[in-house]
C-alpha cells in the first residue's frame, strides 16, 4: 500500500487572528510609535509619520521576495554588507623544484633491472592496415 507523504509542511503558527507573532509584532510595534505620535507632534506629522511606519510595518510582516520574507532579506543585506569578503579559490605560487643528484643515483640503482620499452608510434595505424588488407 503507497503512502504520500506530505511536503513543505513547515509553517509558522498563527497566534493571533489570522498573524502569526512575527507579523503581530510588526503591525503592534508601528501602532505603538503612532500613538506616541499622537500625542508629541502635531497632527499633519502624526499622520504622515503613521503612514511610513504603517508601510513599513505592512512591509516587513507580508511582503515576500523570491519565497523569502522582507526581514531575512533585509538581515540577510545587512550581513553581506558588515561581514568581510571571502575569496573561496586562489591559486597557490609553486616554487620551481630543482632536482637534486639523488634522482641520479637512484638511477644507478635500477640499471640491473630490465629497461621497458617504449613504443614510438600508435600500432592502431598499422593493426587497421592490416585489417582491412586481410578482409578485400
Amino acid at each position: 500500500m503507497r503512502f504520500t507523504v506530505p511536503q513543505f509542511i513547515e509553517h509558522e503558527a498563527k497566534i493571533v487572528g489570522p498573524l502569526t507573532f512575527k507579523q503581530f509584532m510588526f503591525i503592534a510595534v508601528a501602532g505603538a510609535v503612532c500613538f506616541v505620535l499622537y500625542f508629541t507632534v502635531p497632527f499633519s506629522v502624526f499622520l504622515s509619520g503613521c503612514l511610513i511606519a504603517g508601510g513599513i510595518s505592512v512591509a516587513f510582516a507580508f511582503l515576500k521576495i523570491g519565497g523569502r520574507s522582507l526581514p531575512i532579506i533585509f538581515g540577510n543585506f545587512l550581513k553581506f554588507s558588515v561581514s568581510p569578503k571571502i575569496f573561496l579559490w586562489r591559486k597557490k605560487e609553486t616554487p620551481i623544484q630543482v632536482f637534486k643528484k639523488e634522482a641520479a643515483v637512484k638511477e644507478d640503482e635500477n640499471k640491473d633491472e630490465l629497461p621497458l620499452k617504449i613504443a614510438e608510434k600508435s600500432q592502431l595505424k598499422k593493426l587497421r592496415t592490416q585489417i582491412e588488407i586481410k578482409t578485400k
